[in-house]
This record gives C-alpha cells, sequence and structure tokens, in this order.
C-alpha cells in the first residue's frame, strides 16, 4: 500500500483528476543517472522530452545537468524555455518540417539525426541560406528486434524510422559532397519498454559491425548515439521505483567497442520520469452488474491513452479505503468501449468519493492528453509546492 506517499488531504481540495510528481524521487532518478555514467568516460544523457514536457519536471532536469533529445520544433521551444543549453540539444524524427530545422538551426543545436537522403539535402538547403554548417547524425535503422510491444519497437527493417544499414556508406558519401552539413555521429534506437539487456547487447554488436566496416573506409565519427528504450516495473512503483541504471550503462560500457575519444549519447525519457509520476483520479459510481463490479472513475483515456493504446498495465491503488480487497473494472467516462483502465483488479473496498491513484503514469501520460468529448486536460501538481 502506498498511501503514506501522497498527501490525501491536500488532494480532497484539488479537482480531478490531474497528475502528481514525486519530484523528491525524480532528483533521485536523476543522481543515480548520474552517479551511474560517471562511472564511464564519454557518456551523455538526453532527455526524451516526448515523454513529458511538464516545465517544472524540464527544468529540474535540466538542472540535473542533462540534455534534451527533441522530436518536434515545439519541444526545441520548451527545452529552450526550460533553459537547456543548446549545444545539449538534438534533433530526431522522422518528418522534419522547414520551420523546425530553421529552429534548429536558428538555435545552434548540437545536431540533427536524419532520416534520409532527402531531409538531409533539405537540411543542407536551408543551412546554405543562413549561411550556416548543420552538425548531422545519420539515424541507421539496425534491424535488432526488442522485447516489447510491437507499437514501440523502432529499429526492425519494417519500421518507419532510420536509414537501411545498406545505405550507409551511400549517405556518407552524399554528406560529403553537400558544403553545409557536417557528418558528426551514427544514431540508433530500437525501441521502448525493454528489461531484457540482451537487447541493447544485440544493439551494441551491431553498432561494432558497422564501426568496423567503417574503420576500413577510414572514417570514426565523433559520436555514438544508442538512443533510450530502457524500461520501467509498472508492476511494483513502490518497491522498484529507480530503473535498473546501473546494469543498462554496464552493457553499453561491457559490449560497445568505442573508438579513442568517442562519445556515446543516451536518449531516455520512461525510465527518467515514469516512476514519479501518478494519475489521481476520483471514483464516481460503483456499479454492480451481474457477473463483476465496476469502479467509475473521473478520469478517462483522454487524460491516460496507454491502457486504451498498448493495453499498457498500470497498477491502480485506493488510496482513501483501508477496508478488504474487492474485485472491479477501473473504467472512465469517455463515451468509448476501450475507456477501460484496468479489468478484475483488487482494490481496497471502494464507494463514491474515494481517490485512487493510476501509478507508473510520468511517462505518455501527461504529454499525450487530449480534449476528446470537450473534456478539459489534466494539471500537473509538484510534490514540493502543492
Amino acid at each position: 500500500m502506498a498511501k503514506g506517499i501522497f498527501p490525501v488531504e491536500k488532494f480532497q481540495s484539488i479537482q480531478t483528476p490531474f497528475y502528481y510528481y514525486n519530484t523528491e524521487l525524480l532528483r533521485a532518478t536523476l543522481r543515480t543517472i548520474n552517479e551511474e555514467t560517471g562511472r564511464h568516460q564519454g557518456f551523455v544523457v538526453h532527455y526524451a522530452v516526448k515523454a513529458n514536457a511538464n516545465p517544472h519536471l524540464l527544468r529540474i532536469i535540466r538542472e540535473a545537468g542533462l540534455g534534451a533529445d527533441c522530436v518536434s520544433g515545439g519541444e526545441i521551444e520548451a527545452s529552450v524555455k526550460a533553459g537547456f543549453p543548446c549545444q545539449k540539444i538534438v534533433y530526431a524524427g522522422v518528418g522534419k518540417s522547414d520551420w523546425e530545422i530553421n529552429l534548429g538551426l536558428d538555435n545552434d543545436i548540437f545536431c540533427f539525426n536524419v532520416e534520409s537522403i532527402p531531409e538531409l539535402e533539405v537540411i543542407n538547403e536551408l543551412a546554405a541560406a543562413k549561411g550556416k554548417v548543420a552538425r548531422v547524425a545519420f539515424r541507421l535503422n539496425p534491424n535488432v528486434g526488442a522485447h516489447t510491444h510491437a507499437n514501440i519497437t523502432t529499429g526492425l527493417a519494417e519500421n518507419k524510422f532510420g536509414i537501411a544499414m545498406s545505405d550507409m556508406d551511400t549517405v556518407i558519401d552524399e554528406a560529403e559532397k553537400l558544403p553545409n552539413v557536417k557528418f558528426v555521429g551514427l544514431h540508433f534506437h530500437i525501441g521502448s519498454q525493454i528489461l531484457d539487456m540482451s537487447d541493447f547487447e544485440a544493439l551494441c554488436n551491431r553498432v561494432n559491425e558497422l564501426q568496423d566496416k567503417l574503420e576500413k573506409r577510414r572514417i570514426i565519427v565523433e559520436h555514438i548515439n544508442v538512443g533510450g528504450g530502457l524500461g520501467i516495473d509498472y508492476e511494483h512503483p513502490n518497491r522498484l521505483s529507480i530503473p535498473d541504471f546501473k546494469s543498462y550503462f554496464d552493457t553499453y560500457a561491457k559490449k560497445l567497442k568505442l573508438r579513442p575519444g568517442q562519445t556515446l549519447h543516451f536518449e531516455l525519457g520512461r525510465a527518467v520520469v515514469a516512476q514519479c509520476g501518478s494519475l489521481i483520479t476520483r471514483t464516481l459510481y460503483i456499479k454492480k452488474g451481474a457477473q463483476k463490479q465496476f469502479a467509475i472513475v473521473d478520469a478517462g483515456f483522454t487524460d491516460l491513452i496507454r491502457p486504451a493504446l498498448y493495453q499498457a498495465y498500470h497498477k491502480i491503488e485506493n488510496i482513501t479505503s483501508d477496508e478488504p480487497m474487492e474485485a472491479y473494472d477501473v473504467v472512465g467516462p469517455i463515451c468509448e468501449s476501450t475507456d477501460v483502465f484496468a479489468k478484475q483488479i483488487d482494490l481496497n473496498k471502494a464507494k463514491r468519493g474515494d481517490l485512487l491513484a493510476i501509478r507508473s503514469a510520468g511517462a505518455y501520460g501527461e504529454i499525450m492528453a487530449s480534449q476528446y468529448n470537450c473534456r478539459k486536460l489534466p494539471i500537473g501538481y509538484m510534490s514540493d509546492t502543492i
């Protein structure tokens, strides 16, 4: 039971649903990241802003010294506003529009992670118009599978992301012909919510093969970017609140053969913020059917879409009841059959007005919220200011 970690009395006066962020846990997570990367030479971490762009969280992450990994112009703007140094901002994404590229150029960001030759040519053209040289890394699709949900794999040949490995030499040759781009690195990303370190080992093996191939051409890149992907424990958010960063970074330190002077970049999102966030929702009705009972709450998939989109599991706790456990389907008010957070889970007996905490929701929760059914967007509250 996690009642003790929530200021329930303060929650009673706040309109639900809302997000609650444990900033103490976030800071502890960031300290662990810095401690583990500090044990290895040349390891640099960029926070994947797509996981959560709440400005208060971004400020805390920036204060911890992380860079920012962005996949849109809006995320670049949010990162700059939060104070991230532009030389620590990387811009990835399969479909960068002209205004977004120009925004990156105007801010002299560290690097564009390029996903196609046509994109490379556009960046060169826009940089030339500004009299600038854009630093670029090529995102290669390593055709490495990951033990995760099919919708969040990104490193297979069938996915839309990245440049085919067979085209690596061609795209590097093309970059050498263009005067307003500078090839500085290789970028990879195989998926999200990965807990099996063998997946990252497989990526290391593929990167080693590619580096050996480049060395035969006497090409040594300055930067290797292996993306993120480290998962969290959704079943035990209280007992395992900080991911296994040691095993994650040690895997790369042991298996990836970096060349002297190379920098290794990571793009962690979920692993940084997921466990510090919970969606707090109020029970509206207890509806008893012939075979089950429903806890109907005021949060819906407009507030947290992951269960509907990915059939994702989130631990749910009744933080205002100590009564014996009963089985419930926890459902929202949206007029869609997929508006279900969980089926047949045990909760302390619930009644109208009880507060439920949907845990591990700090990543891809608030940031993916929508106004479907003309609903209001949820507000995010910090534990140190509430």
